[in-house]
């Protein structure tokens, strides 16, 4: 799991108690794991949920929330304390560092100074000064146009990265109509997206983990809802709490988008660390490529990141050329993959994945070698066997 502080809250005031909780849920580094609005109460909830930070809210009754902090202290002495206050008296500050706060940050809290300090906390943890755990990468993949293998690649990417025992891989389908990674898993899952969207307050890690479906080969499904209905209530709010703890709790999140780019498509791809826009070499798939890589330039948040690949490379001789694709859309193309019909039909049908069905197929291993290289440092080529830089039949990704 990702290095990640567990944080609980309590402030009787409503109002400054949700601005605490929003700005908290803007941090990929944390998880609310708690909240509470009594501070007789707050002991209690520490000690059942075992955080790693407690912030304790002064304003409403300072003396009552310093005697708490001095019994956090004593009695969670592993749970860091901050207080947050809108006064900068001095002897306040003074008597809350005495009784055992780690931080003493006022109201309105900015979003730096809150950042600062649980970087502060968190290097003060025991292995804090070490090289951090591994952080979390969202990979969003999407299509130029319906049909072009975009499930297929999500699937059979997260398998490919669940076989590597360092990683915990989850696959999110937002095709919140027409998903069928569920299918492609031969999985029926007890939960959804809308399920876990619709308790998202009352999740912790540990029921997160329960509320997904886990495969053989180690990937976690959360798969798209069963009624159609459901679709329709699920926000964006609701979905970048979704993300953040699967951020949270694992160290890849899949997001297989839906086709229409709607505001929820749009929102994980902006959330994505990675996009892999897949299309074929046809002009329909290629014109679509340039549509969208157009809109996503006016919009300055995605071009930087979106990776293009290009499936089923060699599918008929009336493919357009790899050479003439990239002077169509202008743009470097990151990945191709080799078509497979016979294989894919196999898989498809099967419900199971590329690595367990095929292992030696060329297919399977040009999507191994794309989970490496969406993971290799700046400038690096991770090498396939023998030693030789090349992905399939000679081809790595495609140069201009």
């Amino acid at each position: 799991m990702p290095n990640v502080l567990r944080i609980a809250v309590v402030d009787p005031k409503d109002s400054s108690r949700d601005s605490l909780k929003t700005m908290l849920l803007g941090l990929d580094s944390v998880w609310l794991e708690a909240e509470c609005s009594r501070y007789e109460f707050f002991a209690d909830v520490v000690a059942q949920t075992t955080p790693d930070v407690g912030f304790v809210a002064l304003d409403s009754n300072p003396d009552k929330a310093l005697d708490l902090v001095t019994s956090l202290a004593k009695s969670a002495p592993n749970c860091a304390v901050l207080v947050v206050s809108s006064s900068t008296d001095g002897n306040l500050i003074l008597r809350a560092m005495r009784s055992g706060a780690k931080e003493f940050l006022t109201h309105p809290l900015k979003p730096e100074d809150l950042a600062a300090a649980l970087h502060r906390v968190a290097s003060q943890r025991p292995g804090g000064g070490r090289a951090a755990g591994p952080s979390c990468s969202v990979v969003a993949v999407t299509g130029a146009t319906g049909g072009v293998g975009t499930t297929s690649v999500a699937v059979n990417l997260g398998c490919a990265l669940a076989a590597n025992p360092d990683n915990s891989v989850v696959l999110l389908d937002l095709d919140l109509c027409l998903g069928d990674a569920d299918v492609f898993l031969d999985t029926i899952p007890e939960y959804t997206l809308s399920d876990v969207a619709q308790n998202i307050n009352r999740l912790d890690l540990t029921l997160l983990k329960r509320s997904l479906t886990k495969h053989d080969t180690g990937l976690y499904l959360l798969p798209r809802p069963v009624q159609l209905e459901d679709a329709r209530h699920i926000s964006a709010d609701e979905l970048t709490r979704v993300l953040g703890l699967l951020k949270a709790s694992f160290t890849h999140v899949i997001v297989d988008t839906s086709k229409s780019f709607n505001e929820l498509d749009m929102h994980a791809l902006a959330a994505a660390d990675k996009v892999l826009l897949v299309t074929q070499l046809d002009l329909p798939c290629l014109r679509n490529v340039v549509r969208l890589m157009m809109s996503f330039k006016e919009s300055n948040k995605f071009d930087d990141k979106v990776k293009i690949v290009v499936n089923r490379v060699g599918y008929d001789t009336g493919q357009i050329s790899l050479r003439k694709a990239q002077e169509t859309i202008g743009r470097e193309i990151f990945w191709q993959i080799p078509n497979d019909y016979r294989v894919m039909v196999e898989v498809r049908n099967n419900g199971v994945p590329l690595v367990q069905q095929a292992p030696k197929a060329a297919i399977t291993q040009s999507i191994n070698q794309l989970a490496a290289a969406l993971h290799a440092k700046e400038g690096e080529q991770p090498a396939n066997e023998g030693g030789r830089k090349k992905g399939w039949l000679g081809l790595w990704p495609a140069r201009a």
